[in-house]
């Protein structure tokens, strides 16, 4: 009896979120924010956790809303890649006068 043992690779999972730091070569820290009640009271309370993703293009820049799926590890802490650039940040031009 020779079974061949098929895995097959669940659904991934998505996020979506804003940039927060993108000072690294090629990965860019994500902040996802959730709303949830509270337990006791039912206030909703704002949790935020962050999320390190790879940016093969470094094409994103702080304040970005992007969507992120999960992914094999990448390194000792990236789990996630970037999947595509919902809205851009807006570009603030200073100058000096």
């Amino acid at each position: 009896m020779t079974e061949k043992a098929t895995t097959e690779r669940g659904q991934p999972k998505f996020q979506q979120g804003v940039v927060v730091k993108n000072k690294m070569d090629k990965t860019v820290v994500i902040g996802v924010t959730t709303k949830k009640p509270h337990p006791l009271y039912g206030k909703y309370v704002t949790r935020t956790r962050k999320f390190v993703a790879h940016d093969e293009e470094n094409r994103c820049g702080v304040g970005d809303t992007v969507s992120i799926m999960e992914s094999r590890p990448l390194s000792r802490t990236k789990r996630w890649r970037v999947m595509e650039i919902v809205k851009k940040a807006a570009e603030v031009d200073i100058q000096t006068v």
